[in-house]
Parts: C-alpha cells; structure tokens; sequence
C-alpha cells in the first residue's frame, strides 16, 4: 500500500490512500510513504526520500506531472498565507482540518503518484536501513522542544556577538531539526529556522538547559583516529590516542597537543610522516574503499565522483560519522520508555537529556555506545547543568 500521512502531529493521526482520507485512524502496519513520522509503527516501510538521497518531492517529480505538481504548490502557499493573516496556527490545528477537502485529495494523490514513480525508478539505497533508523531518530529529537534559558548568558549579550545571538534567538524555532542528507559525507546540517545547535559559538552554550536534570556528553576520543586504525585492521589503544601517540610514536617528546596538532596537520594531507605512516597506513585504507572514482563504505554510503585528494577524508569522515549515528541509535533504544532521551548531536557527540532516576543507567549508556561494530572505542563522558558547565566524568 501507499499511503500519505493527513498530519505529523501526534494528535492528528490518520492517512491518505486508494482515494480515501482516514482521519484519526491509525497509519497502516507496512507500506510505502514519502517520507518518516512520528506516527509509523515499527520499519516495516519503504521511504521514497530515502531512495531519492533526500530530494524534495519537486525535484524528483516526473516531467509529466510538474504542471499539475507547481499549481498544486501555489495553492498550498496560497492557503499557508491565508492561515498566517488570520492567525491560525498550524501547531494547534490539524491540517486535514483547515484545508478544503477537494485540494487534500488532490494534493495527496498526486504525492502518492510521485512516491510510487520515485520507488519504480530510483535503486534502493545499500545503507536503507542505517538512513531509516537515523531518520527515525532525528524525528524523535525534532520532537522535542529544547530549554533555553538565556538569564545563564546575560552577560554575554551586550556584546556584538551577544546581540546577533538574542536576535538568531528570536527567529529560529527551539528545536534540532536536523538534515541528514546536507552533506556529501553524512556529516548532520540543520535545516532552516533550526536552534543552530551546530553552529552556536561555544561562549552560548550555558543557555542550553535540560528538559530533566542533567545533560550527559557521550564522546568518543580521537574519533576519526580511531576509524583509520580500525579500517587498517589495527587494535584499538584503550587509552587516550594521543597521549598513546606521545608514547608510541613520538617516543615522548611532544606533549600531548603537539602530538595531536602535529597528527591532524598529517592525517588529510600530502606529507610524509614515517613515524605516524608505521601505524596509520592511509593508503591501504584508500586503496581498500576508493576504486580511483568512487567510495563505498562499510556502512554502504556511496560517494561518486572523487578525486584522490579527497578521498582518504571521505573515507574516514563518512565511516566515522554512520558509525556514530549508528551507536547513537542504539542509545536512542535503549532509552524508549523513560523518562532520559536523546536531546541532540554534535558531531562526534551524543547528548542526552538525563532524568535524575535514570543517573544508575550511565554506565549501562557507556557501555552501549562504546561498543561499535569494529572494536571497543574510548569514550570520554561529561555532565553538566546546562551545555556551558560540562565536567568530565571519571568513570
């Protein structure tokens, strides 16, 4: 079946299919639809977006369709307008409820068509799965209003800086809304009118607060690192990476940050380092997922198109961040029914919304993070009352 959901909102449930609206009824078991909502029911589900690598519907509608698809798209402006200047919110009304029912029809029908002509022409991607758990967990987090509390930076905000933050505040909604096709290697964006959660320069960060009681940073070290040795096949060092380098491979004599600027400054360029090359080998991984133009990871992302100077950074970029997705999606799961959730992600980093009941589960948490498909990975773990005030934690 192909079906459209009428609303995302939790309390306007129902969909759209063989040429009937089924308002306040449940979403069918399985099927096919454009896009994920709250409102599914398991992964038993083909989602035409995820075929299309993120697309929006226009651009992956059929030529014969795009006249009747562009007038479609004027009129649903022109009923949002119309909402807008007789103040009628769309947060508080169900949407099937404020359109006329004849464009419902006609506006979800022809999204169905689109659906099916994107499911009959586009290959499934290989990493399907890994992109429906990771949209599945992105809707969770969009669901969830974050609490911002800017008494914590008021003495920020006089400032330049601080004045352009209190108007960016202004005018974005307090959510992550995230995209996960914004970038080449899998790397999170955020889509318009975001908190920019990714973005905020980190002096903002103590406005940020829990919904619960604590924020908890799920982190791992020297991730990327991590990735080269494992896709060379080299055992993890449970300590810290670069103090392990400073011992290893530096014979102790750089600190610990120069080892780390001195291995970065090495990792994605062109220069020879016989010390690092000993135990990084960079070529074996590119030769191993880069067939001169393309690279396909183990996770199954595919990146056409690239030149050899980019690929080693596609390579490690793209199979550290799924990877991550991948760990934090256990997270995700193991969090479903309390009280804790994820509040967002940053890069290499999980934060988690930490109800006081929940604290006895922080090791269970690590635990699972920790755990990737490759070998055990060094996590660093920080708590805090607000994002600005994390402290790490000696577990």
């Amino acid at each position: 079946m192909i079906f459209q959901p009428l609303d995302m909102k939790s309390d306007c449930v129902g969909y759209y299919a063989n040429n009937m609206l089924k308002p306040q009824v449940p979403l069918p078991l399985e099927g096919s639809t454009w896009d994920y909502t709250p409102h599914l029911q398991g992964d038993d589900y083909e989602l035409a977006r995820i075929y299309s690598q993120g697309e929006p519907l226009t651009a992956v509608c059929p030529d014969h369709m795009r006249e009747d698809w562009e007038e479609i798209k004027k009129t649903l402006r022109s009923c949002l307008k119309s909402f807008a200047t007789s103040r009628l919110s769309l947060d508080d009304n169900c949407f099937y409820d404020v359109v006329p029912e004849f464009f419902l029809y006609r506006y979800l029908e022809t999204k169905n068509q689109i659906t099916q002509h994107v499911l009959d022409t586009y290959p499934r991607p290989q990493n399907y799965k890994e992109m429906y758990n990771l949209v599945e967990m992105l809707s969770d987090i969009r669901e969830r209003k974050l609490n911002i509390n800017i008494g914590n930076i008021g003495h920020l905000l006089s400032a330049v800086r601080g004045v352009n933050f209190r108007r960016t505040l202004q005018t974005v909604r307090h959510v992550c809304d995230y995209n996960p096709w914004g970038t080449v290697t899998g790397r999170l964006a955020t889509n318009a009118r975001s908190f920019p959660i990714l973005t905020m320069n980190k002096e903002f960060r103590g406005c940020v607060e829990p919904q619960n009681d604590w924020l908890l940073e799920l982190d791992f070290n020297a991730a990327e690192l991590r990735t080269l040795l494992a896709l060379a096949g080299v055992e993890q060092p449970r300590n810290d990476i670069h103090n392990w380098n400073v011992k290893n491979i530096f014979d102790g004599n750089l600190t610990r940050e120069e080892a780390k600027v001195k291995t970065f400054a090495w990792l994605y360029s062109s220069k020879e380092n016989k010390d690092l090359e000993r135990l990084y080998n960079k070529d074996l991984v590119r030769n191993k997922y880069w067939n001169g133009c393309k690279i396909e990871t183990d996770y199954g992302r595919i990146i056409e198109n690239v030149d050899e100077h980019h690929a080693l950074n596609y390579i490690v970029q793209s199979t550290t961040i799924d990877m991550v997705h991948e760990q934090a999606y256990k997270v995700y799961e193991l969090l479903k029914g309390r009280k804790s959730h994820i509040a967002f992600l940053i890069h290499d980093a999980v934060y988690i919304d930490l109800a006081e009941e929940d604290r006895y589960e922080i090791l269970n948490l690590l635990d699972t993070f920790k755990k990737t498909r490759y070998d055990m990975f060094k996590v660093n773990v920080s708590a805090g009352r607000n994002l600005g005030a994390m402290k790490e934690l000696k577990l």
